[in-house]
């Protein structure tokens, strides 16, 4: 009895529960008693050590209060701990924190909305203070699977829902802050537990991404905290996730991405992809633009990984990935430039593969069924997105990474003749390397805009220029234009395209005020060395018989643009011959060209000639081109661009090569160049096109044409034993200096290897090849023989006669050394 009487009376009761008990009025009405909670806080700050007791006793005290259904009760009861919380700071709060976070999981995991956000609130004060030691044991694992949850509540009253959601974005906020710039937190950087933080951030700015909202993922829109904030889950979830990117180290950047990625694809959001869009320019603004590469690899990763998913799902990541690297360019991109454009080249193959896939399954069926069309133009806009994509990254890229870029790319492009081992032109076929040419020439087309190189051998070096210009040989107007829009771009650093748009006759050049500078002694050294390569191949692309009225145009301004950049007066010279061939040619019977095609070179020749005369301000020459011109408006206007490049041009049967004023004559130019600086006797000489190994592989040649030469030149390339033992005397020097008589034999004798291997039957052609071949067998066999014989020994040498190894000893004395090992 005594001890049951001592156990009910309050003044034997421990001073800390008594303190504790006086702070709840009778009446949860009246609210937290402000004098009995200066008692109990100066009570709490004079015995720290008693802080523990008072934590768990007023825990005690909440949870029997929430079970009860006082709610009163237990806002006095978080109000009281959250004064307590602020007014104490030693290493005794320890504890108490410990009995204040499991007050707070109890509110969370209650039903009671209020509850969940008196104690979300509670939470957020706490994560605000900034503890003077760190934390070893206390882990988040709870708060941050609650707040998750919240985040995607789902109650049925629109201000209720979100009131939830915005408790819980806040206490990932809180959880954020308080963990983030804890070194013995770090485990919150963890995938399981960003899979939960990211995707309710991202749910709840996806649940709002109808709204307006004008300037996001520009770095100066933040949401700073305020009502706004507060009452808009969407907007505070933005700024929320924009905090957690901003405090991403170095090697938390993939766990924080992938998240998203994730989410994305368990939403479909990347068709439409303005929300993925959205979220990949807040992220690229909001983390460190050292990370930004981390960024790029984790969406050309997601890319490999959906390669096989529908089209449009593609583009829709190709077109974040646009978005990415275009902000990732203006900063620092890392060592991920070249793996951008070789992951975007290899998937441009696979959409190709797709497409050519689709097409001729399509045609099998023999029915153009609407569902294929609509999956090879899906295809179209991967494609697109891809070029784009190139373009844009290589735009923004400084000159000497676009340079390299540009070499990366070309080296992908299919050439017929050469190797390539990225991509396998016999599995797509024709029209499959048809098309990747042209995709991957019109990335370079953007990847070369707006490059500017102060020397055109830096700009243009042999391995780009060979393999672009073997392109230009081939017979597909759609990609020489390809190719001489790239000449464009890396010729013309002055920007004077847009002026000389259009071919035809421009009858003041002064008026179109172009920009020029004198041509560099860099650039004089690039036209020594590839100028001939320039015009040979302006030259054949003249002559092609698809060639169209954008063709024209674009040759005419490769003319003017080498003329404007790097030309000076030997290169003049040399493109007044150029044009007098293309002359030559359009007038020739030789060649099989049609009217038309005639009639355009010589308009090309006028548009011209009439620009370099002006360029050159000779007064003589413009007189004689000038005339020429007139003479053609009133004569022949057919010979001019003005008129043939028109749809309804009536063209005459034949040209009439003996009417001379309708023609330049290069012996009136000659004498027009014939002051100082030009070499105006080159002009006498014809321009003759060479024809390189080059252009042999890039041509219509069939495949017993080019077996036929080779074999050919294998024979002629065996010496005869009767001419090798012939003796020399006067009369055999006689006839080597004769050479004309030899010239005929040997093409005879060219003539009829040819005429063999083309009509000859089959057997015959094999059992003659199989001749030589056997004899250069025997010839390999006998030199074998000599080189790998073993050196003689005195031990005796190995010899296997009629199956028998027979020992043969030679004596020292004949053994010959070399003259090093004798003294």
């Amino acid at each position: 009895m005594p001890a049951g009487v001592c156990g009910c009376c309050g003044p034997l009761r421990p001073r800390y529960k008594r303190l504790v008990d006086n702070i709840f009025p009778e009446d949860p009405k009246d609210g937290l008693s402000k004098s009995d909670m200066e008692k109990l806080t100066f009570y709490a700050v004079s015995a720290p050590e008693k802080l523990d007791r008072i934590g768990a006793y007023l825990a005690e005290r909440l949870s029997r209060d929430v079970v009860r259904h006082r709610y009163g009760n237990v806002v006095i009861a978080m109000e009281a701990l959250d004064q307590l919380l602020m007014a104490c700071h030693s290493q005794s709060i320890k504890p108490f924190v410990e009995s204040f976070l499991h007050m707070v999981a109890k509110l969370l995991e209650s039903r009671e909305p209020d509850l969940q956000v008196l104690g979300t609130n509670s939470f957020v004060k706490f994560a605000n203070i900034e503890e003077d030691t760190p934390s070893y044991h206390r882990r988040y694992d709870f708060f941050v699977s609650q707040f998750s949850a919240m985040c995607h509540s789902t109650h049925e009253d629109l201000d209720t829902r979100n009131r939830i959601r915005v408790a819980g974005i806040k206490g990932l906020q809180g959880v954020v802050r308080k963990t983030v710039n804890d070194e013995l937190q770090a485990i919150i950087w963890e995938p399981q537990h960003m899979d939960k933080l990211i995707p309710s951030m991202l749910f709840n700015m996806q649940d709002g991404d109808d709204m307006d909202r004008a300037g996001v993922g520009h770095p100066s829109t933040p949401c700073v905290s305020g009502q706004d904030c507060d009452e808009n889950p969407s907007t505070l979830a933005e700024s929320c996730f924009r905090e957690l990117l901003g405090r991403a180290a170095y090697g938390n950047m993939n766990n924080a991405v992938k998240p998203v990625l994730v989410h994305l694809d368990n939403h479909n959001l990347w068709e439409p992809n303005e929300f993925a869009v959205s979220c990949f320019r807040i992220i690229m603004y909001s983390i460190q633009a050292q990370h930004s590469h981390h960024v790029i690899q984790q969406v050309l990763g997601h890319l490999d990984t959906h390669s096989k998913n529908t089209p449009r799902v593609r583009a829709g990541i190709v077109q974040v990935l646009l978005e990415t690297v275009a902000i990732a360019a203006k900063g620092s991109v890392g060592p991920t430039v070249l793996e951008v454009f070789n992951t975007l080249l290899k998937h441009l193959r696979m959409s190709v593969d797709l497409e050519l896939g689709e097409s001729s399954r399509r045609n099998s069926a023999c029915s153009a069924s609407s569902a294929g069309r609509a999956k090879e133009s899906d295809e179209r806009i991967v494609q697109n997105a891809i070029i784009q994509t190139i373009g844009f990254f290589g735009g923004n890229l400084p000159d000497y990474q676009r340079a390299e870029v540009m070499m990366f790319i070309m080296g992908k492009v299919p050439v017929y003749g050469t190797p390539c081992h990225t991509l396998d032109t016999v599995k797509i076929g024709h029209q499959g390397t048809k098309r990747i040419q042209t995709m991957l020439l019109s990335s370079l087309i953007m990847v070369t805009s707006g490059f500017k190189s102060k020397s055109m051998s830096a700009a243009l070096p042999s391995p780009f220029l060979d393999p672009l210009f073997s392109i230009s040989l081939m017979e597909d107007s759609e990609l020489r234009q390809l190719v001489l829009e790239i000449l464009h771009n890396i010729i013309d650093r002055h920007d004077n395209r847009a002026k000389l748009r259009g071919i035809r006759i421009i009858p003041n050049v002064a008026a179109l005020k172009i920009k020029r500078e004198k041509i560099s002694k860099q650039d004089v050294a690039f036209m020594k060395k590839h100028g001939q390569q320039l015009y040979r191949h302006i030259y054949l692309g003249c002559k092609e018989d698809d060639n169209v009225h954008k063709n024209f145009e674009l040759l005419f301004t490769t003319l003017a643009v080498l003329t404007i950049e790097l030309a000076n007066e030997d290169v003049v010279v040399e493109l007044v011959r150029l044009a007098v061939a293309l002359q030559d040619m359009a007038l020739s019977t030789e060649e099989n060209l049609s009217m038309w095609l005639r009639c355009g070179v010589l308009a090309l020749v006028a548009a011209y000639l009439n620009f370099l005369s002006q360029m050159i301000a000779n007064t003589t020459f413009c007189q004689h081109v000038s005339k020429v011109i007139e003479l053609r408006n009133m004569d022949a206007p057919y010979l001019l661009p003005e008129h043939v490049f028109r749809d309804k041009c009536s063209l005459p049967d034949s040209l009439d090569k003996d009417d001379a004023a309708l023609f330049f004559q290069s012996a009136d130019m000659a004498d027009s160049l014939a002051g100082p600086g030009y070499n105006a006797d080159r002009l006498n000489v014809p321009y003759v096109p060479q024809v390189t190994d080059e252009e042999r592989l890039t041509r219509r040649k069939s495949f017993v044409d080019t077996i036929s030469l080779q074999v050919d030149i294998l024979a002629s390339s065996l010496p005869d034993k009767s001419l090798l033992a012939e003796e020399i005397t006067f009369e055999t020097l006689k006839k080597a200096i004769d050479t004309s008589v030899l010239e005929d034999q040997e093409r005879e004798r060219r003539r009829q290897v040819m005429e063999k291997f083309q009509k000859a039957p089959f057997e015959e052609i094999a059992a003659h090849c199989e001749s030589k071949a056997n004899m250069l067998h025997e010839r390999l066999a006998h030199i074998f023989e000599l080189t790998i014989r073993p050196p003689p020994s005195p031990s005796g040498v190995v010899s296997v006669s009629s199956g028998h190894a027979q020992h043969q000893s030679v004596p020292i004395y004949e053994m010959k050394f070399p003259d090093l090992c004798v003294y």
